[in-house]
């Protein structure tokens, strides 16, 4: 019977004929049904940009590993974490970091530890693990931060992306500032004090450290005799973060420096807010710090923001908390993104904000592993096919891929099974990646220009190959 079925589906299968579509749609068909091959067919095929990506978190074990070894730090045994060495050894709980490179039973804790690989929840949960990594990284030296972006920058190369928004900056200055000013609820009289306290120097300082950082990546990508290499063709920008985790002075302080930073320079392209939304801090402060962006954003209309609002589960705060974080990033913090969005349906009013945020084309940064190791939602509980319906635009993004131990083409990968997307689908998002990125414009038609062409040579490669024509001969009379 079961050869006789078998028989009857190849025979079927045969009148079908092959897939409709043209080749490269054809090809995505069959290679859907074996994720081996999807994933080696999408590693090759256009993304765009990568528009929600932590350097820090970015960066694999292995590398911090590596430069840990190099700096001579330490490992602390106790925590799992890269250290600094006191009075030059690594005390009683500690071992040199070098022995990491040759111990693999050392080595392969510490990679557990920097990273979600193999975690399996216990007294700590997912959520505290991920975010207790970063913390665990080590005070490597400076010097290593241009082959850190260099290293992210060669593995978006490698996946044929050719934009990326690094969430890099940041400056202790003014968070100094902020301490030593103070903040009374008046925003424009705590403006005047941080402007008279020197907010502008400051400012100046954070661009001469955008100047060295991205100096340093060029450097360590040898783009100077090797510009036209894929790494050095990818164009990259910076996020300014603000720490939302801080007490309000010093929100409110890096809030203006990001601001005033994003409107002086232009590889800064705009702001966002990090560290996790549902801290103590970050719950209780919430409306004051879209307060904060409101009154920035009237001083600066033309910074751009992208905020990360609603990366909150059922369970994680209370039921009141899950009511408007989107909707107060959205209408008073101004965004023109949202990064994860995963609690929209929580949100009071959810059918009337989902159709704002398609008005305004309020494009969401979906961070698809990221979400199931941090909150627990995954396929049909991710709003992914609830923003789709709805028109809301939508991009894949990777969040801390060195951390989720994932990258972007996983990401695709993973959005692509799990919620049967087609082609055109991921085309799509590809295309808004780059369309709803801070570029400026002029850049970005050359970005949009870029993406077609890539697309059309990739597409191209699955036509069939015409094939020659039989030689013709002659017959004497």
């Amino acid at each position: 019977m079961r050869r006789i079925l078998l028989s009857v589906t190849l025979w079927s299968a045969a009148l079908a004929g092959p897939p409709a579509g043209t080749p490269v749609e054809q090809r995505y068909a069959e290679a859907h049904k074996y994720p081996p091959e999807l994933y080696a067919f999408l590693l090759r095929m256009p993304k765009g940009g990568d528009l929600h990506l932590h350097s820090s978190g970015a960066i694999y074990a292995e590398t911090y590993l590596r430069i840990a070894a190099e700096d001579r730090l330490c490992l602390d045994l106790r925590t799992h974490s890269i250290v600094a060495a006191l009075s030059g050894n690594c005390g009683e709980n500690g071992v040199e970091a070098a022995r990491a490179q040759t111990d693999n039973t050392l080595a392969s804790a510490m990679i557990d530890s920097l990273s979600m690989r193999n975690f399996v929840p216990g007294r700590e949960s997912a959520h505290d693990h991920f975010f207790a990594a970063f913390g665990k990284f080590g005070p490597y030296n400076r010097q290593h931060r241009g082959e850190l972006l260099a290293e992210i920058t060669r593995r978006a190369a490698d996946q044929n992306e050719s934009y990326l928004e690094l969430m890099a900056t940041n400056g202790a200055a003014a968070d100094v500032l902020g301490m030593q000013t103070g903040f009374s609820g008046d925003f424009a009289a705590t403006r005047d004090k941080l402007m008279a306290g020197g907010l502008e120097k400051i400012v100046e300082g954070m661009r001469g450290a955008v100047e060295d950082l991205e100096q340093a990546r060029v450097r360590a990508l040898d783009c100077e005799h090797r510009p036209g290499s894929p790494p050095c063709r990818i164009t990259v920008r910076y996020l300014y973060q603000v720490l939302r985790e801080s007490p309000k002075p010093v929100v409110f302080a890096q809030v203006l420096a990001g601001f005033l930073l994003a409107s002086l320079d232009s590889r800064v392209v705009g702001i966002n807010f990090v560290q996790p939304e549902d801290g103590a801090t970050s719950m209780r402060d919430y409306h004051e710090q879209m307060q904060m962006l409101d009154y920035a954003h009237n001083l600066y209309p033309k910074v751009h923001v992208t905020l990360h609002a609603g990366e909150l589960a059922a369970g994680l705060v209370p039921p009141e908390g899950l009511r408007f974080h989107v909707r107060e990033a959205v209408e008073l913090g101004h965004a023109e993104r949202i990064g994860h969005g995963v609690s929209v349906m929580y949100e009071n009013n959810a059918e009337q904000l989902l159709t704002e945020m398609r008005r305004r084309k309020i494009m969401v940064e979906i961070n698809l592993t990221s979400n199931d190791l941090i909150l627990g939602v995954r396929g049909p509980d991710h709003p992914l096919p609830v923003y789709r319906r709805h028109g809301v635009p939508v991009a894949i993004s990777t969040d801390d891929e060195g951390v989720s131990r994932t990258h972007l083409t996983e990401e695709y990968t993973r959005a692509a099974l799990t919620y049967n997307l087609s082609y055109a689908d991921l085309k799509q998002m590809a295309r808004n990646s780059i369309e709803y990125s801070f570029v400026e414009d002029r850049e970005k038609t050359q970005l949009l220009q870029d993406l077609e062409r890539r697309f059309r040579a990739f597409e191209r490669s699955f036509e069939p190959k015409p094939t020659a024509a039989p030689p013709t001969t002659t017959t004497s009379p």
